[in-house]
């Protein structure tokens, strides 16, 4: 068999992952063995407090012909950040991103998108259809509010050309949430199906505060937090006009205490312009959050070549 000649990075996510880190640097480096002449593997450690770092060194000395570097993060910063970092350093021609470990699929898929991406794309992710409620609630607000060119979906891991990393990179220094980056590089993408096989040693990674990505995902990338913060401030806006003419309907039709129509307009009117210097901030807010996001992308403790 012919091994490809294009240099294969592998970056994965290890946060707490003692019980499946092995299996799968098991699985990966017998797949990229088989098929890639030259290829690396960079585990990024996001602060485990377990023994995987331990089992991944221990697991470095039984494969002889590849590099295997740990990133390791100062303090735990998630998946985006982690994986980031691990992006940065990776050499390859192309670029395998898992940010989970999870073994619910055949080994073979992974070359399978690797072969599909060579075909004309620079961005292949390879998913399962049957994903949680929150999550087809959560892709289904984003791609309804948000203008990329390719609609998000659930990925287990995805593959990306040189190419789509330095497009990607030129777009945004900080990137708070690479999918949304990704489906609107300009760079054509595509997605490969599987259906999920059952593994008794299959082990699902749990991302910590995966709702703060999300949140952050949406405000970021899509319309959604400033026409939900428009419309209330709109409505605050209706109900203090509403109160004007309330105070206006009591003085023509009543016996207001003196003094009473006076104030209430100068109160409801304060809270009216402040209702609509509000509806601008937001805006402004929006325009800003588009441009400028964290200042800085991570933070690393320090980075161990372990073969």
């Amino acid at each position: 068999m012919n091994k490809q000649k294009n240099f294969i990075s592998a970056v994965i996510y290890v946060n707490n992952s003692e019980t499946s880190i092995n299996n799968f640097l098991d699985m990966l480096f017998k797949v990229l063995d088989s098929n890639f002449e030259k290829f690396e593997v960079i585990c990024v450690d996001d602060a485990s407090v377990d023994n995987s770092k331990k089992i991944i060194k221990e697991f470095s000395n039984k494969p002889s012909n590849v590099i295997l570097s740990i990133v390791n993060m100062s303090n735990y910063q998630g998946v985006e950040a982690a994986m980031r970092a691990g992006i940065d350093l990776a050499i390859g021609d192309f670029i395998f991103e898992f940010d989970d470990i999870s073994m619910d699929y055949e080994a073979n898929i992974i070359t399978k998108v690797y072969e599909h991406c060579i075909q004309g794309f620079d961005i292949v992710s390879c998913g399962k259809g049957n994903i949680r409620s929150s999550s087809k609630l959560f892709y289904s607000i984003f791609n309804r509010h948000s203008d990329t060119q390719y609609a998000l979906r659930s990925e287990t891991f995805r593959i990306i050309s040189r190419r789509g990393i330095n497009r990607v990179q030129s777009m945004s220094i900080n990137l708070p949430y690479r999918k949304a980056i990704y489906s609107n590089c300009g760079l054509k993408i595509d997605y490969i199906d599987y259906i999920p096989i059952y593994n008794g040693d299959a082990y699902k990674q749990k991302h910590k505060n995966p709702r703060d990505t999300a949140i952050t995902a949406l405000v970021l990338f899509t319309n959604i937090a400033y026409k939900i913060s428009l419309t209330f401030t709109l409505i605050m806006m209706l109900f203090t006009l509403s109160s004007i003419i309330y105070v206006f309907i009591v003085y023509l039709t009543g016996n207001p205490v003196a003094g009473y129509t006076t104030m209430m307009i100068l109160i409801s009117g304060a809270f009216f312009a402040m209702f609509a210097i509000l509806a601008f901030i937001i805006k402004y807010l929006t325009i800003i959050l588009g441009l400028i996001f964290h200042k800085h992308k991570y933070i690393i403790e320090g980075i161990e070549k372990v073969t």
